[in-house]
């Protein structure tokens, strides 16, 4: 099962006003609640587990490198999410809440890791059963006190506007993931630097393209 959907690049952006997050580069993790179990599950986009320590176990034997990310999750920002979702009517009864973060370092590069660096957990996304993604402006006002991604611009989705973080003029790393719409109707697309593309064909050669848009 795929838990978080490829995020497609710029090609076929929709014209409309959006919000650009800083892209940030980790690995995508998804963390399940529900009001009466809290934090109960976990996993990557494409597995899950038990958050217990026997699933976490497991987890770590599958993801080397990121054996640490549960408690990194656990120690930091599952109490204030959980607060902040039963603060707010609109997640109880309406089905699973996975909270998506990037996991990353100091050092994180194209989904690898240190093992030795410590790591920090970023929420980039709540989905809700019913209703599916929050919306990007609903997403900032709920959840903006907690350790989310910089917003970089608001405003038309426009070409001038991508090809300026393609230059490197906004001052992120990798790129920018573009979110619009609330609900079912939550549009996204990322763009990535000119300078993170000359990193990726530096460390992985004729393999670069795994690794862009």
């Amino acid at each position: 099962m795929l838990y978080y959907p490829k995020i497609p690049g710029p090609k076929d952006a929709p014209v409309g006003h959006c919000v650009a997050f800083e892209k940030l580069d980790g690995t995508n993790l998804h963390w399940c609640w529900d009001r009466d179990f809290g934090w109960h599950a976990f996993g990557t986009r494409r597995d899950r587990f038990d958050l217990t320590p026997a699933g976490t176990a497991v987890f770590a034997a599958a993801h080397p490198g990121l054996e640490d990310a549960p408690a990194v999750f656990l120690d930091t920002l599952a109490g204030p999410l959980d607060a902040t979702l039963r603060h707010h009517a609109e997640f109880s009864g309406r089905g699973e809440v996975r909270a998506f973060t990037e996991c990353l370092g100091p050092n994180s590069f194209a989904g690898q890791h240190r093992r030795d660096e410590p790591k920090e957990t970023v929420l980039i996304d709540v989905w809700v059963g019913e209703t599916g993604f929050v919306g990007p402006e609903a997403f900032v006002a709920t959840f903006g006190h907690l350790p989310t991604p910089r917003v970089v611009y608001r405003g038309k989705l426009t070409g001038a506007f991508l090809e300026a973080v393609r230059r490197g003029k906004y001052d992120v790393a990798e790129g920018v993931v573009c979110k619009g719409g609330h609900g079912a109707d939550v549009w996204m697309v990322k763009a990535k630097t000119l300078a993170y593309l000359d990193r990726l064909k530096a460390s992985f050669g004729t393999k670069w393209e795994v690794f862009w848009e």
